[in-house]
């Protein structure tokens, strides 16, 4: 059974950093497709971020130059370097993966991590 763990979220100050790490266990890693989404209070999941098999990667308009994906097939981790934080990116934020990108992006990848809070304030 594939199932990925969180950690690294936590509460920074506007214009701060975190690293957030997901761990997936259970399966080959370098077979998935790794995302991150982000779900706010009152709001609908967004898809954040995803890097592909290849290394490719894509990220939504509202954290391009601030968000960084990558991955580590060694480690069997996937990462989200976030970087100059706003209170807007304040959600819980989910590592999603699937071998198939066209479910990553429909948002109906097989395997969620059980979610890691992301506060930004002063």
């Amino acid at each position: 059974q594939v199932q990925l763990v969180e950690s690294g979220g936590g509460l920074v100050q506007p214009g701060g950093s975190l690293r957030l790490s997901c761990a997936l266990s259970g399966s080959i890693f370098r077979l998935y497709v790794m995302a991150w989404y982000r779900q706010a209070p009152g709001k609908q999941r967004e898809l954040v971020a995803h890097i592909t098999r290849g290394g490719d990667t894509n990220y939504a308009d509202s954290v391009k130059g601030r968000f960084t994906i990558s991955r580590d097939n060694a480690k069997n981790t996937a990462y989200l370097q976030m970087n100059s934080l706003k209170p807007e990116d304040t959600a819980v934020y989910y590592c999603n993966a699937d071998q198939l990108l066209r479910k990553i992006v429909a948002g109906t990848g097989a395997t969620w991590g059980q979610g890691t809070q992301v506060t930004v304030s002063s």
